[in-house]
């Protein structure tokens, strides 16, 4: 079978919002593949051992999203930008379950280019950016899903524009200032930089 075109993908998550459970059937396996593709590309980077793997990260994320049955899906994008925020509160919970202290607790520190995973090394970490990013998020709502989408989501900076309906400038431009802050903002816990 090909590869749906992304307005094809587009069209059946709106047909599934519809009620379409044939639509369902059809983009799963395309979306499941699609997050697993990201999520890998999180996990490749990270040493070997983590205690949550690429596939538990990517089922979690996918049973989530799968129940949400009244969402209203807009685009591929759209799905994208909600699977960002299911796999960031499935990251938060993971690290927070490891019982490690908040605002760094000895964490190394890490980049936010870098993954989003949750190693026994990373979940510090994790919630570091979490609990800085909730604060970002009161202050500038915009910055706050820049990063939530970028960091959390992957997804590229035309992505996020096309989410956000602003320009890849705008996107480029808040994404360096928001790096910025949440720099300034964890180091004083001494967990992350930008």
């Amino acid at each position: 079978m090909a590869k749906p075109a992304r307005e094809e993908v587009s069209q059946l998550l709106r047909d599934w919002s519809n009620g379409d459970q044939a639509a369902l059937d059809k983009v799963m396996p395309v979306v499941y593949q699609e997050l697993r593709r990201l999520a890998h590309h999180y996990m490749r980077k990270e040493r070997v051992g983590h205690t949550l793997q690429t596939t538990a990260l990517v089922n979690e994320a996918y049973m989530r999203l799968a129940q949400y049955k009244k969402m209203r899906w807009q685009s591929r994008t759209h799905f994208f930008a909600v699977s960002a925020q299911v796999m960031r509160r499935v990251l938060v919970e993971h690290a927070r379950s490891r019982n490690f202290a908040k605002r760094g607790g000895g964490a190394q520190k890490i980049s936010l280019d870098e993954t989003a995973v949750v190693s026994a090394g990373r979940s510090a970490e994790v919630i570091a950016v979490d609990d800085a990013l909730t604060d970002l998020e009161s202050w500038d709502p915009r910055k706050g899903k820049i990063v939530e989408l970028r960091f959390f989501g992957g997804l590229s900076i035309e992505e996020t524009a096309e989410v956000l309906k602003v320009s890849p400038t705008t996107v480029q431009r808040e994404w360096r200032s928001a790096k910025a802050w949440l720099y300034r903002a964890i180091s004083e816990g001494g967990g992350v930089e930008a």
